[in-house]
């Protein structure tokens, strides 16, 4: 940005001190000529001074708005693994969470650490817990993935009267009781844990849902229905003629429920492998292990959670698309307002990438979806909320390319709608994903823990943390095409195309340092304004 006090401003001024100076010179004799002489030439320095002062404060000022942590020359490297060894006191605690945190919304994380960092990140442990409590954590959790599969082959051989599906019951009947397709761990089962019978596994690590409102079935607040979804053919010993006329209508109510709720249940399975089988290969270059399994393994593994339709498939993918089918079916359980929605399956394929242990995937997944699972509400509500919330952000920034959406009736920012509900996956190649996912975690992370303003408040004039990092990244990227929207375009459609097109041509990092500037200019504007 030009300066006040710069360039031809400091010759003007210069100039006038010269005339000054020379006035008071012709007016008298030798002393005053002389006395003027040198007061104008300490004047024209102080204001000299002055000037450079005052450009020097706000060309600093100007440069410590636009020095995000992404910018190319404050962006730091990834945390690497001396890093993360280094980060632990000797019972396993984080010693400095703030610093973890800050170097992972620098640079992100080292591919080799990832499965360890993740769940910091996503809140499967606390960020103050030692290792001793993590331990318990894990196999707490263990047994809870391992109920959650069993409740899964029980309703896929319960749902052969909603799904037809070839063999289906075979399969599962073959298949281990405790099996839990993983990357790292042998199909036959060779970490056996005790049976449990299927009626006896109520699963009560459901997530507070009362903030939201219901919008799926009366199933998400009876939590028999919800999570266990007992016979329907079992009956009331208590004589009929005995029930009052509320009871019998709650009994009724309560069946048609149970029924609806299987319904649901074999159409996300159903939905599920078809997105399962459909799945990318980008992931396979950065998860070389699981690119490898075997042929064998793959089969098993397909057959384990009843996949078919996959002979078209190499091993690698075949593999990958058991263990989605494996934790999505899980997570349909876990949270039956949400059950599966198309879009789930991308925001899961990264993870299991990284983690190979269907277990903690599972669990990463659930605290990634503990914010992304309003984008998959049936009624929207999520969806359009976010929306307007990008909408607000460009209005803001440009109103010119907010005045030329208005005309194409494209103000709601429908157009990024995708961006939005699978969080840029289809827009950023696989690394360039998990690097904003990382950065937005850890911003996550941080409000979870606190640590808003005043854990950043050492670095001046930079964006603390913020629930809505994605969203200011999205207005940017599409800020970053306003010339070609407001000279190209003239319709919705048309702009759809563009954003669509992005996919491949994003420089995160770039994205990161313009949704920075505008975290630091707008978000506070924004928040007034909601």
């Amino acid at each position: 940005m030009p300066f006040p006090f710069s360039g031809s401003g400091v010759v003007e001024r210069s100039s006038s001190a010269s005339k000054f100076g020379a006035f008071f010179v012709g007016g008298g004799g030798g002393f005053w000529a002389e006395k003027a002489a040198s007061n104008a030439g300490v004047g024209f320095f102080l204001t000299a001074l002055a000037g450079l002062a005052l450009a020097a404060a706000l060309f600093y000022t100007n440069r410590g708005r636009l020095k995000s942590p992404w910018s190319l020359r404050r962006r730091k490297h990834a945390l690497s693994p001396l890093q993360w060894r280094n980060s632990f006191t000797p019972d396993g605690k984080l010693c400095d969470a703030v610093k973890f945190l800050k170097q992972v919304r620098s640079g992100g994380v080292d591919p080799s650490i990832r499965a360890e960092v993740w769940p910091f990140l996503l809140g499967v442990y606390d960020l103050n817990s030692s290792e001793e409590e993590r331990e318990s954590l894990r196999t707490q959790r263990r047994k809870e993935y391992g109920e959650l599969r069993r409740q899964c082959r029980h309703l896929l051989k319960c749902g052969n009267d909603y799904i037809k599906e070839s063999g289906g019951t075979q399969d599962m009947d073959s298949a281990d009781p405790e099996d839990v397709v993983s990357a790292t761990e042998s199909l036959s089962g060779d970490e056996r844990r005790p049976t449990v019978k299927y009626s006896d596994c109520p699963i009560s690590t459901v997530p507070n849902t009362s903030d939201t409102d219901s919008s799926v079935s009366d199933s998400s607040e009876d939590p028999e229905v919800s999570h266990s979804f007992p016979s329907t053919e079992s009956k009331d010993e208590k004589d009929p003629n005995a029930l009052s006329e509320e009871d019998s209508y709650s009994k009724t109510e309560t069946v048609q429920s149970k029924l609806r709720s299987k319904e649901y249940f074999a159409t996300w399975q159903r939905i599920i492998r078809l997105d399962a089988v459909r799945a990318n290969e980008e992931w396979a270059a950065y998860s070389p292990t699981q690119a490898a399994v075997s042929h064998g393994r793959a089969q098993r593994a397909a057959k384990a959670v009843g996949l078919k339709d996959f002979e078209h498939l190499v091993p690698y993918r075949i593999f990958h698309a058991a263990r989605l089918v494996a934790i999505l079916e899980a997570y349909a359980l876990y949270d039956p307002e949400i059950g599966y929605c198309q879009g789930m399956s991308d925001l899961l394929s990264p993870i299991i990438a990284v983690i190979t242990e269907d277990h903690k995937a599972f669990w990463c997944f659930v605290g990634f979806m503990r914010k992304a699972r309003h984008n998959f509400r049936l009624d929207e509500v999520g969806i359009r909320r976010q929306l307007d919330r990008v909408s607000k952000i460009i209005k803001c920034k440009d109103s010119h390319l907010y005045r030329h959406l208005e005309k194409l009736q494209a103000e709601d920012c429908f157009f990024v709608y995708r961006m939005v509900v699978v969080l840029f996956r289809r827009e950023l190649t696989f690394e360039q994903t998990i690097c904003l996912w990382e950065v937005m975690w850890a911003d996550q992370a941080a409000i979870r823990a606190g640590m808003r303003k005043s854990a950043w408040s050492r670095i001046r004039l930079r964006a603390p943390p913020t629930e809505d990092l994605l969203l200011y990244a999205i207005a940017a990227s599409v800020l970053q095409r306003r010339k070609q929207i407001i000279e190209k375009y003239s319709s919705m459609d048309e702009i759809i195309r563009e954003c669509n097109s992005m996919s491949g041509h994003l420089d995160v990092w770039k994205l990161l340092d313009d949704a920075h500037d505008l975290v630091v200019n707008l978000h506070d504007k924004i928040e007034t304004s909601l």
